[in-house]
Parts: structure tokens; C-alpha cells; sequence
């Protein structure tokens, strides 16, 4: 049986980042959303380290990604995030649970609750007629398609440009994999349905 993922990612942090002003664990463990696949996400805030880096390890019975990062290059992910419109690392560090504190954390969980609040920048009209296009393009391939694997492959690459046409043209985040039904659940539980 796996350790509590607290606990682990507590000792995880200890033994491999003993010198890192924070560390947040993040992910479907802190949102309670965990299964048993489920892996921990820990994010690790250092300003002494020059390089960002996301390594994976297993450790403690859990697969465990630790994304490294300094001041910097925080803001910098941050605000890569937010422009695509799937802001992963915000909503880590602002759902995080705090294994290791530090006055950097406050400021760090504020950042990311203000990014998130503030939505993605809107598209601009030849965002959207481009969008447009890819959709309509896509639909004419799944009507003209008589081979059930190409019209699985279709069909869920239209999920995906419809559920981001949808939610970006309304100033809403959107995802990716699993993320796609979660956001749009959030946003209109009966279009995602």
C-alpha cells in the first residue's frame, strides 16, 4: 500500500530538494480528485537554482513529477500557461497543498490566484476565423468519412477545437486530455454532456 501522499511528498522533498524555500503538492492528489494511477505533482520553488527543470522519479510507491523552478522562471511558465490558454502551472501552485512554507508561498499562491482570476487574453478576430476554419474543415472530414478509425481520430480532435473555440471565445480556460471534460463541465455542464 502506498504512504500517504502528504507524507510522502514531505519525504520525498527531504531527500531530494532538502534545500528548496518551498514546495507545494498539487495535481488530482491536492484537489481530491486522486485514483489509483494517480501520480504526485510537486512543484518546487528555489531561487538559487539557474535552470527550471521537471524530472520524474518513483519514490515512496508514487510516481512523483517535480517541476523546479526559480522566481523567474515561475513567471515565465506562468505567463506561457495563461497565453495558450491552459494555465497548469497557476493552478498548481494556487490549489497546491504547502509541504514545505516559506514567505515566498503567499506571494506565489497570490500570483497564481490573480493570473487565474484574470482569465486567458481573448483571441482577436482572425484567431477566431482561423479556429472557425479548422472546425468546419474537420466536420467536412467526419461527414465524408466512411472508415470508423479515421472518424475516432476525427472525432476527438474536433472535441478538442470545438471545446477550445467554445470556451476561449468566452474569455474561459480550457485543457487538454482529461482537462477537456473537466473545464468544459465547470463551464456548461449540459454542453459537455
Amino acid at each position: 500500500m502506498r504512504k500517504d501522499p502528504i507524507q510522502a511528498a514531505a519525504a520525498f522533498v527531504e531527500q531530494f530538494f532538502p534545500d528548496c524555500e518551498a514546495a507545494l503538492l498539487g495535481g488530482s492528489t491536492a484537489r481530491g480528485e486522486a485514483t489509483s494511477t494517480s501520480d504526485l505533482d510537486i512543484f518546487i520553488y528555489d531561487s538559487s537554482i539557474h535552470k527550471e527543470h521537471r524530472e520524474s522519479f518513483y519514490e515512496q510507491e508514487w510516481m512523483i513529477e517535480a517541476f523546479v523552478h526559480n522566481n523567474e522562471s515561475y513567471k515565465r511558465y506562468c505567463t506561457q500557461d495563461c497565453e495558450r490558454g491552459r494555465p497548469s502551472l497557476p493552478r498548481m501552485v494556487f490549489e497546491g497543498i504547502v509541504i514545505r512554507n516559506s514567505p515566498s508561498v503567499p506571494g506565489l499562491k497570490a500570483h497564481a490566484e490573480k493570473l487565474l482570476s484574470s482569465g486567458p487574453p481573448p483571441w482577436n478576430s482572425k484567431d477566431i476565423e482561423l479556429k472557425r476554419y479548422f472546425i468546419t474543415d474537420l466536420v467536412l472530414d467526419f461527414i465524408g468519412s466512411s472508415d470508423r478509425h479515421e472518424e475516432i481520430f476525427i472525432a476527438g480532435t474536433l472535441a478538442e477545437l470545438v471545446h477550445e473555440f467554445v470556451l476561449r471565445t468566452d474569455a474561459q480556460w480550457t485543457g487538454t486530455s482529461k482537462w477537456i471534460w473537466k473545464v468544459m463541465k465547470a463551464y456548461d455542464p449540459m454542453l459537455a454532456a
